[in-house]
């Protein structure tokens, strides 16, 4: 993990309606994931360790928050992304905007997308960067994840945190 910075913050919406920030999740450690719910791979392989992770640490994973913010708003409404992520887990917060607003949110943490034709049924797909940034109880960054990060190496550092 590196020397602890003020992770950027940013306002995205929820399925409610309510404007949703990193900073509301101040005393909770955050997973934070840029995808989208059409993504046919890395996406929902991403989610699903991130659940294994939170699960692993047991009554401890109810202070981790993942947030997981699409880069297809266009097909992503909050209604949408908000019931994808909770698929993968209870207490996973999906979170959607306008296109500006993604892209202002996906600038700050250097994330890289852009939607493409593909054969998908979807009619396009959208490339993306695919790590998972770590910001700790203190609204701090600590790390950023790449695809194919275990569960476990999740778990271990989200446990050292957690005594922080």
């Amino acid at each position: 993990m590196s020397e602890p910075f003020p992770a950027p913050d940013f306002t995205l919406t929820y399925v409610d309606g309510r404007d949703i920030s990193i900073s509301d999740f101040q005393g909770k450690i955050v997973l934070l994931y840029f995808g989208y719910t059409f993504c046919p791979d890395v996406c929902p392989s991403t989610l699903l360790d991130l659940k294994r992770a939170v699960n692993e640490l047991g009554d401890e994973g109810e202070n981790v928050q993942v947030m997981m913010v699409s880069v297809d708003p266009k097909r992503d409404t909050p209604e949408v992304v908000a019931e994808y992520a909770a698929h993968f887990h209870p207490t996973f917060i999906g979170l959607s905007g306008t296109e500006e607003e993604i892209a202002q949110a996906a600038g700050l943490y250097g994330i890289y997308y852009e939607a493409h034709e593909g054969t998908a049924e979807s009619g396009y797909l959208v490339d993306h960067t695919a790590s998972v940034i770590l910001i700790d109880k203190a609204g701090n960054f600590r790390a950023t994840y790449s695809f194919g990060t275990t569960p476990e190496e999740f778990a271990h550092d989200l446990k050292i945190l957690l005594k922080e």
